[in-house]
């Protein structure tokens, strides 16, 4: 929690208090249904909590902005995003119904009334969103295919509707693949932790 607070010393009493819960909240879920690896539970504000919150640094999503996170799992990036832009709309997505049922219970201890579980596989929704988030799911290119027709046309943020996809390591080969433009942001640029010195933020846009 600690590096939660290093990073973002702005957050209120209240965001505090929320990402606080994330600990207990995720320690007790996951002994019964595991949506993070067990050996990976007591990393989870570097490993996974201020991973998802890395997209911060890159844009601070409009009031009423809309995103989809695609494959959520456990909520990651969704549900930290969820309490660090309040004001903006989370729709978390997956087609596990266990997974679904820890980020609704989670969204609902932490009073989060701006995110939406849904049950669903992603490739399936006709939705239209500002942004898309993913964490590391599947081959980048038929993500891309998949769900660039989801993004809407209309801006009301500082960069451009697209797609925000957090992965680590190299993805050259697979950007040949993907017709749209884009932008690599390094996350070891944002914070120190030795974890992140892989860690990127993939954003693609027409």
């Amino acid at each position: 929690m600690n590096s939660i607070e290093k990073y973002f010393p702005d957050l209120s009493g209240h965001q505090v208090s929320q990402f606080r819960k994330l600990g207990d909240l995720y320690a007790s879920w996951n002994a019964r249904i595991n949506v993070i690896s067990r050996k990976d539970i007591e990393n989870l504000y570097i490993h996974h909590v201020l991973y998802s919150i890395s997209i911060a640094r890159i844009i601070s999503f409009a009031p009423s902005t809309k995103i989809m996170d695609a494959g959520t799992g456990g909520g990651f990036p969704g549900i930290p995003l969820a309490i660090l832009f309040p004001g903006s709309h989370f729709t978390l997505v997956d087609s596990i119904a266990k997974k679904i049922q820890v980020v609704t219970e989670i969204a609902k201890e932490l009073a989060l009334e701006n995110v939406q579980p849904q049950r669903a596989r992603f490739e399936d929704l006709k939705n239209s969103f500002d942004f898309i988030t993913g964490r590391a799911i599947g081959p980048l290119p038929g993500f891309w295919k998949t769900l660039m027709a989801n993004v809407s046309k209309k801006q009301k943020n500082n960069i451009p509707n697209g797609i925000l996809y957090l992965k680590g390591g190299d993805f050259g080969e697979e950007l040949k693949n993907i017709q749209c433009k884009y932008r690599i942001y390094e996350i070891a640029g944002f914070f120190d932790d030795p974890f992140f010195l892989t860690k990127k933020i993939l954003h693609l846009y027409t």
